[in-house]
C-alpha cells in the first residue's frame, strides 16, 4: 500500500504539473467568464456615458407625474443612488456566495445567477417605455447582486478546475473579461453609437445577452471536480468531470491529491465565516486576502478613472475627443490584463503583486506632483497622462487580477467558499466606500487625494513582501503547509500520508524548501 502511495505521489509531481490546456477547459473558462465576469465590467462603466440623457429622463418622468421639474438636489440624490446601488448590491451578492456554492454547486450558482441578470436587463431596457426611473435603481441593485456572486464564483469555479500549472493563467481570465466588459461598454456608450437620448435603454438592456448565452451553453460543461469529490463525495462523477477537462483517462494523480485534501480537512468540516475568522490555522491567509482586497479597491483605481477625463482635457485634448481617450485607456487595461494571463505562470503571483502595487504607488506620487505643477510647468500635463497610463498598467498586471487567484490558492475546499465571501465582501464594501468618499476627498484635498492612494499602495507592497508566499505550480496542500508554518500550527495528517509526503524527494522537496525560505 505504501509503495503504491509513493508512486502516486511522485507521479503527481510530474504529471499533475503538466496539465494541458484542453478545448473543454478553455471553453468552460471562456463561457463562464463571458457570461458572468464580462457583465460585472460592463455594468461598472455602462452608465458613465449616457448619464446626462438618463438624468434628462429622470427629470422628464418627474415632470410628467408632478407637473413641476425635479429639484437639482433630489436629482443628484437619485443619480447617486443609481451609481452606488451597484457596489452595494455587489456586497449583498458576496454574502450569498457561501450558502449558494455549497448547496447548488459552482456551476449551479452561475446558472441561477444568470436569471437575475436577464430579469434586470429586461427591466432596464423597458424602463423608458414604462416611464419609470425607480425600476432602473432597483435593477442596479439586482445587477450588483449578480456581479457580487459572479466576481467570487467564477474565479472559484475556474481555479478548482484548472491544473496547477495553469491555475494562475486561468484565474486571471475572469479579470480579463471584466476589463473587456468595461471596454465594450465604453465603445457602445460613444455618442455616435448608443450613448445618446434614443440609445441608452438598449445600452442598459444589452447586459442580458451574455447571460442568456451562458444559460444555454454552460449546462453542457462539467461541475467542479473538487466540489463533486470533496463536498458531494461522488468520486465517479468527479473522475468523469476531470477526464473531460484533462482530455485523458488517467487522472488518478489528481483524484489522489483531492482525497488527501479531503482526509486532511475532514475533522474541521465546512467552515462558516465565523469559524473562519476565529480559526488560528487560517489566520494569516484571512488577513492576507483582506489586505489584498482592500489594497485592490482603495488604491484609487476609481479615482484615476474619474480624473482621467480632466487630466486629458488639461493636456489640450478637445472635449469631444475625451471619450475616445477614455476608450483607449480601457483598451490599455485589456491588453495589460491579457499580458498578465501569459506571464503569471512564468513570473509568479508575488512578483506581479509587488510590481503592480509598486507601479501604482509611484504613479500616484508623481501624479500628485504633476497635477499641482501643471498650471506653472507646461509639460507637466503630459507627465500626468503618462502617470495615468502607468497606473492602469500596474493595476491591470497585479492589483486587479491576482488577489482573486490568491483566494482560490490559499484556502482548501472546506474554507474556500467562506474565504471568497469575506474577500468579496471586503472588495465590494471598499468599492462602495471609494465611490462615496472620493468626491468629498477630491473637493477637500484636490490632487493631494492621490497621496492617500499612494500610501495605501505602499502599505500593500510592504505587507505582500513580508507575508504573502509564492504559490505558483504548488498543490493546494503544499500551499497550506507553507502557511501552516506562519500560523504556527501542525497539519493533521495520517501517518501513512506523511510517509508518502516525505518520500517525495528531489524537485518537489527542493521547491518546498525554497518556498519556505522565501517567507
Amino acid at each position: 500500500m505504501k509503495v503504491k502511495g509513493e508512486k502516486q505521489e511522485s507521479s503527481s509531481s510530474n504529471e499533475g504539473s503538466k496539465g494541458k490546456m484542453t478545448v473543454v477547459l478553455a471553453s468552460v473558462a471562456l463561457v463562464s467568464a463571458f457570461g458572468s465576469s464580462f457583465q460585472y465590467g460592463y455594468n461598472v462603466s455602462v452608465i458613465n456615458s449616457p448619464a446626462p440623457y438618463m438624468q434628462d429622463f429622470y427629470n422628464l418622468t418627474y415632470l410628467n407625474r408632478n407637473d413641476k421639474p425635479i429639484e437639482s438636489a433630489f436629482l443628484t440624490l437619485l443619480w447617486s443612488l443609481t451609481v452606488s446601488m451597484f457596489p452595494l448590491g455587489g456586497f449583498f451578492g458576496s454574502l450569498m456566495v457561501w450558502p449558494l456554492v455549497n448547496n447548488c454547486g459552482r456551476k449551479g450558482t452561475l446558472l441561477i445567477n444568470n436569471l437575475l441578470s436577464i430579469a434586470a436587463a429586461i427591466l432596464m431596457g423597458t424602463s423608458e417605455l414604462a416611464k419609470t426611473f425607480e425600476v432602473i435603481i432597483i435593477s442596479r441593485v439586482v445587477m450588483g447582486i449578480f456581479a457580487g456572486l459572479a466576481s467570487n464564483v467564477v474565479p472559484m469555479f475556474l481555479g478548482e478546475m484548472a491544473p496547477r500549472n495553469l491555475r494562475g493563467a486561468i484565474g486571471v481570465v475572469p479579470q480579463l473579461f471584466i476589463t473587456v466588459g468595461i471596454l465594450v461598454a465604453q465603445i457602445l456608450g460613444l455618442n455616435s453609437i448608443l450613448g445618446n437620448a434614443e440609445g441608452w435603454p438598449v445600452l442598459l438592456g444589452l447586459t442580458g445577452i451574455p447571460s442568456l448565452i451562458q444559460l444555454l451553453i454552460l449546462p453542457f460543461f462539467p461541475e467542479s471536480p473538487r466540489y463533486l469529490l470533496i463536498q458531494k463525495g461522488d468520486e465517479e462523477q468527479a473522475r468523469k468531470a476531470l477526464q473531460r477537462l484533462r482530455g485523458r483517462d488517467d487522472v488518478d494523480d489528481e483524484i489522489e491529491e483531492m482525497r488527501q485534501e479531503d482526509r486532511s480537512e475532514r475533522e474541521e468540516g465546512q467552515f462558516t465565516v465565523l469559524s473562519l475568522c476565529t480559526y488560528r490555522g487560517l489566520r494569516w491567509q484571512l488577513i492576507s486576502i483582506i489586505v489584498m482586497m482592500m489594497g485592490q479597491q482603495l488604491s484609487g483605481v476609481n479615482g484615476v478613472f474619474y480624473y482621467a477625463d480632466r487630466i486629458f482635457q488639461s493636456a489640450g485634448v478637445e472635449e469631444n475627443s475625451v471619450q475616445y481617450v477614455t476608450v483607449s485607456i480601457g483598451a490599455v487595461n485589456v491588453v495589460m490584463t491579457l499580458l498578465a494571463v501569459f506571464i503569471v505562470e512564468s513570473l509568479g503571483r508575488r512578483i506581479l503583486l509587488l510590481a503592480g502595487f509598486g507601479l501604482c504607488c509611484v504613479s500616484c506620487a508623481v501624479l500628485t506632483l504633476a497635477l499641482n505643477l501643471q498650471t506653472t510647468v507646461s509639460w507637466m500635463s503630459y507627465l500626468s497622462i503618462v502617470c495615468v497610463i502607468l497606473y492602469i498598467i500596474g493595476h491591470a498586471i497585479g492589483a486587479s487580477p491576482i488577489p482573486f487567484v490568491m483566494i482560490t490558492e490559499m484556502f482548501l475546499q472546506s474554507s474556500r467558499p467562506a474565504a471568497f465571501m469575506v474577500g468579496g465582501s471586503v472588495h465590494w464594501l471598499s468599492n462602495f466606500t471609494v465611490g462615496l468618499v472620493f468626491l468629498y476627498m477630491e473637493a477637500g484635498l484636490g490632487p493631494y487625494s492621490f497621496l492617500i492612494f499612494c500610501a495605501i499602495c505602499l502599505a500593500s507592497v510592504i505587507y505582500i513582501f513580508f507575508v504573502v508566499p509564492e504559490t505558483k505550480n504548488k498543490t493546494f496542500m503544499e500551499i497550506n503547509k507553507i502557511m501552516a508554518k506562519r500560523n504556527k500550527v501542525e497539519i493533521q495528517e495520517d501517518k501513512e500520508e506523511l510517509k508518502d509526503f516525505h518520500t517525495v524527494s528531489g524537485g518537489q522537496a527542493e521547491k518546498k524548501s525554497v518556498s519556505s525560505s522565501e517567507l
